[in-house]
């Protein structure tokens, strides 16, 4: 069974946030002193979150538009 290019353009912009929702999770875990970390590793995990969620809503986008940006031009 071969995969729509759209259909796994949306799974991966799925399994993308579920990825951010899990940072996020980490973020706060660290904040409030239950992980260890300090002031950098949330710096690092807010920028890798934000990373994850643009490319969330970006391959969201477009496979709401059945656009496939996945296999090239």
């Amino acid at each position: 069974m071969k995969l729509n290019p759209v259909n796994l353009q949306a799974l991966l912009a799925l399994a993308l946030f579920g990825g951010a929702l899990l940072v996020s999770r980490a973020v706060m875990n660290i904040h409030r002193g239950t992980w260890p970390g300090g002031e950098g590793m949330i710096l690092y995990l807010r920028t890798l979150l934000g990373f994850l969620m643009a490319a969330a809503i970006t391959l969201g986008f477009y496979a709401f538009a059945g656009k496939d940006i996945l296999s090239g031009w």
